[in-house]
């Protein structure tokens, strides 16, 4: 007996042995998306709290890190979940990731005034390239492309349940001229 049925509607590899999922959350691809995870809680939550506490005093940072939760959360999300929908979205958002993270982090270098960073403790999760993280801000975006790249094959090929969708039907065509 197979173990995938024609109208399962979870994506699988290659092999249909497993779904996609297993497949991207195994490796260096679950301790990405723990990381993410971590990263979106952390993120989330000091954006809340220092929005109920000290708002006034620093908004722009704040704001920055509510975006930058925002952004991690969706991340997590999409390299969670299966399909080549959420490959895009994972590559949009974390291409995103980077572009706030060079951004936002040279803004504080450049101008500390406009990015909000008297103090590491007032700046956004990207300013001075995530060093209140430990510069896990800067790095991780890289290493999530590169993963992504490695796993772009999985996506690019149609998987069963969209190939047995999309097989043209095998009646036919009826002769009216005959």
């Amino acid at each position: 007996m197979s173990s995938a049925l024609p109208d399962d509607p979870q994506p699988r590899d290659a092999d249909q042995s497993r779904p996609l999922r297993a497949r991207r959350s195994r490796g260096v691809g679950i301790v990405l998306i723990f990381v993410y995870a971590i990263l979106a809680i952390g993120a989330t939550s000091r954006a809340i709290y220092q929005m109920v506490t000290v708002y006034s005093q620093a908004p722009i940072p704040i704001t920055l890190s509510a975006i930058s939760g925002a952004i991690y959360i969706l991340a997590t999300l999409a390299l969670f979940l299966p399909g080549r929908v959420w490959y895009r979205v994972a590559w949009v958002t974390i291409s995103f990731e980077l572009l706030g993270v060079l951004v936002v982090g040279t803004l504080s270098l450049i101008s500390p005034a406009v990015a909000g960073t008297g103090t590491v403790s007032d700046g956004a999760v990207w300013s001075n390239y995530g060093i209140g993280y430990g510069y896990i801000p800067v790095v991780l975006p890289v290493l999530g492309m590169l993963w992504l790249r490695s796993r772009r094959g999985q996506f690019s090929k149609t998987t069963s349940v969209e190939a047995t969708s999309a097989e043209p039907s095998t009646a036919e065509p009826s002769s009216a001229g005959s």
